[in-house]
């Protein structure tokens, strides 16, 4: 299964989507060893493209990527109850992250700090006959700076078939992506742009992804939750 991003103008996708391909980290001191960072220079997508990326009627919404608006009307009376309403009373707030200005890509690891690039979340803990059907993330920009989210351009059930013999049984995972990147295999990385007040809806346990803000002058704060919301809960940027 390929990315899909849900737009009805492409013009609008092209404006804030580029796209380069992948590199493995090695012997830097902020990364992981074999952490998958996307690989300089970005290219403006093209509407070739843009029309690839463009869900399919067999594209369920669990699998969509969407850029959306925060919700019209008063705020919330805090900011974990915004996605109160949005159509799953489950849903879960996840907190804030604050990442520092030009950052390649933002999530570390908890043990010592070192990035680990493009990764698979696993909060659902799913098996590969599964994966395309966890919750999605949705996330805001809190600001103050413009950030990126990074998206790979096959989602990991797909590398798991190209791994694998049979993955039928498997709980996918960011080893699997970074065993498929050092091996040379086909995989572009797309990067979204994400300003403050404006944020995603994405299925993170399924595509590989981070966030960046490489060449921000300013940081961002991100507030995340999950959840299974329809396709078209919130008004789309594009």
């Amino acid at each position: 299964m390929a990315l899909a991003i849900a737009h009805t103008d492409p013009a609008a996708l092209i404006a804030r989507c580029d796209s380069t391909g992948v590199r493995t980290a090695r012997g830097e001191p902020d990364y992981e060893d074999g952490a998958v960072l996307p690989a300089a220079p970005w290219q403006p997508i093209t509407t070739v493209l843009a029309a690839e990326l463009r869900p399919t009627e067999r594209s369920a919404d669990s699998t969509l990527v969407e850029l959306v608006k925060l919700p019209d009307g008063p705020p919330p009376a805090t900011l974990a109850t915004l996605a109160d309403q949005l159509g799953d009373p489950d849903a879960v707030h996840l907190g804030q992250a604050r990442s520092p200005a030009n950052a390649l890509t933002t999530t570390a690891n908890d043990q010592d700090g070192r990035r680990i690039g493009l990764h698979l979340d696993n909060w659902d803990r799913l098996r590969y006959q599964a994966k395309h059907t966890g919750r999605r993330r949705l996330c805001f920009n809190l600001g103050p700076g413009t950030r990126y989210l990074l998206l790979g351009g096959l989602d990991i059930r797909a590398v798991c078939r190209d791994l694998h013999a049979d993955p039928e049984d498997r709980y996918p995972h960011t080893d699997d992506l970074r065993t498929y990147a050092a091996l040379g295999l086909p995989l572009r990385v797309f990067r979204l742009r994400i300003g403050p007040g404006e944020g995603y809806i994405a299925p993170t346990e399924l595509l590989p992804h981070d966030g960046s803000t490489e060449d921000q002058p300013q940081p961002s704060t991100a507030a995340f939750w999950l959840g299974h919301w329809p396709r078209g809960v919130l008004a789309s940027l594009i």
